[in-house]
């Protein structure tokens, strides 16, 4: 019998979509050892797990710039009038929303 350096089998089980997936990813990174790259992403792969309370509130922002959009359309299509206190408050929240934005792609850009 040969002596092997690896002692310890584990056994796991997946579904047909998960091998699948498992398949195309070995294909992407050009290789047919399964065991190889199971071992590799268990010990060196990682899982991210992205806490972004900001992203609630750029989603609640985004919703109440819409709504305004729309109120000042409506009122444009029915009075042909456009006030300048409502094209000042788009544009304070179309701010309000890159900076979330920015300050959100910050984040992601320091994940690695």
């Amino acid at each position: 019998m040969a002596h092997r350096k690896r002692t310890v089998q584990l056994h796991f089980m997946v579904t047909e979509y998960e091998r699948e997936l498992i398949r195309q990813k070995m294909e992407q990174l050009g290789t047919n050892n399964l065991g190889a790259y199971l071992r590799k992403m268990a010990i060196d792969g990682y899982i991210v797990k992205l806490d972004l309370p900001e992203l609630s509130e750029l989603l609640s922002l985004l919703r109440r710039t819409s709504n305004n959009v729309n109120q000042v359309a409506r009122r444009v299509h029915q009075t042909g009038n456009v006030y300048d206190t409502d094209l000042e408050d788009i544009s304070q929240k179309q701010q309000e929303l890159w900076e979330q934005m920015n300050e959100i792609l910050s984040r992601l850009g320091r994940v690695s």
